[in-house]
């Protein structure tokens, strides 16, 4: 019988290839994030699974639901949505959420870091500040205002590769689930 983790394999291969190239092109490409999708409902399928296929499908769903709400205000972009879909095909709607979490505690420490290497901390903070009021007025100042206030809020030279923190917390995750 082959060690649990060994499931997660191509998750992980897959995630770093998408990590490698958003860091290199700030964009993970649709083709990608459709082969991570489908891979994971694919592996549902089969006797080495890592959820079952109704788990898979929920995964998706539940996976999709937070990086969707991002996207529509401008903070991620779309193939961060369908990337988090694809997790979610591999892991199941609990440990996509842990997934989730984890990934934008690495994020918010690598977006820290990275501004302060810029000496950005304070326009960060500022920024921050002014889209968190913007999100939290949304219904009076409306979507569209409140999605144009983040984008104009860039606070470091490049956008965050999120698929980077995405494949460090998917892979403390897995290890974490597959080990049990």
């Amino acid at each position: 019988m082959s060690h649990p983790l060994l499931s997660y394999a191509p998750l992980l291969v897959l995630l770093a290839w998408a990590a490698i190239g958003d860091v290199r092109y700030r964009r993970v490409p649709n083709w990608l994030t459709m082969l991570i999708m489908v891979g994971g409902v694919v592996q549902s399928l089969l006797p080495t699974r890592t959820v079952s296929i109704s788990t898979s499908l929920l995964g998706i769903l539940a996976a999709a639901a937070v990086p969707l709400v991002l996207f529509a205000i401008g903070a991620v972009g779309g193939g961060d949505v369908k990337l988090m879909a694809g997790v979610g095909a591999w892991v199941g709607p609990a440990p996509a959420f842990a997934i989730l979490l984890l990934e934008k505690i690495i994020g918010l420490l690598i977006v820290l870091g990275q501004a302060a290497l810029q000496g950005r901390t304070r326009v960060l903070l500022r920024n921050s500040a002014v889209v968190a009021v913007n999100l939290l007025y949304v219904k009076e100042v409306g979507l569209d205002h409140a999605s144009q206030t983040g984008r104009s809020c860039r606070s470091v030279d490049k956008p965050l590769p999120l698929a980077v923190p995405v494949l460090v917390a998917a892979a403390i995750v897995v290890l974490r689930v597959g080990s049990h």
